[in-house]
């Protein structure tokens, strides 16, 4: 069985892209109502997936926030929050991390054979850890592990290099973004999309706008990946 679950990627950027600052620095991008919608999507997904880059620089713990939208999973027979998976090569996650400890749930690592043996002893008294890919991670083969699983939808919370991966592996299905109403700028702070890039035209990915709606401040944009 090789089919996918359905993957979109949620973000949040400045009007000019960037996603944190030069420091690579959380800041708030979005308002209330958007940190609403966003739970609303985490709550209505099978997994949320972030990259090692998020978990080291911002220590999220990708749990649901509302108590009713908790209750209504635990309803489904679903537990109170999806699987919490992080794209980690080399078992760099902290055993102390918010997404480790915090809120109920499945978490599961997904690290390459190059991560180091003794590290992936010893966050597996922690998560689940799966060895995908030689030196890095298998993204394509670590849907189809989560596809197994019964996941059918999966919501992509984190970084830029990360989004690079998937949408390079034509593995994203849509993309939803809030664009905030301040300018961050810097040549070195991380934008939507980062990593290696396209070279020509025709290796762009096209998108389907199928979405606008205002926010308190800023405006969330839903494109479909052509």
């Amino acid at each position: 069985m090789n089919e996918r679950p359905f993957v979109f990627i949620n973000s949040a950027m400045s009007a000019d892209g960037k996603i944190s600052t030069i420091e690579r620095i959380q800041v708030r991008i979005s308002d209330d109502i958007d940190f609403d919608r966003v739970d609303d999507l985490r709550a209505g997904s099978d997994a949320i997936i972030v990259g090692i880059g998020t978990v080291l620089s911002d220590d999220p713990s990708l749990t649901v926030k509302s108590d009713k939208r908790q209750k209504d999973r635990i309803k489904r027979g679903e537990d109170e929050n999806p699987i919490r998976v992080v794209v980690d090569s080399r078992a760099r996650t902290p055993i102390n991390s918010d997404i480790l400890k915090k809120g109920k749930g499945e978490r599961i690592l997904f690290v390459s054979e190059a991560a180091p043996e003794e590290d992936i002893k010893s966050l597996s008294s922690h998560a689940e850890v799966l060895v995908t890919g030689k030196d890095e991670v298998d993204l394509k083969e670590m849907l189809q592990k989560l596809g197994r699983r019964g996941v059918k939808r999966v919501m992509v919370e984190g970084g830029a290099t990360l989004n690079w991966a998937l949408l390079a592996g034509k593995l994203v299905d849509e993309l939803y973004v809030y664009m905030g109403y301040f300018i961050m700028g810097g040549n070195d702070a991380p934008t939507l999309v980062d990593g290696e890039g396209y070279k020509v035209r025709e290796e762009m990915p096209e998108l389907e706008l199928i979405d606008i709606q205002k926010m308190q401040r800023g405006m969330v944009l839903k494109w479909r990946i052509r």
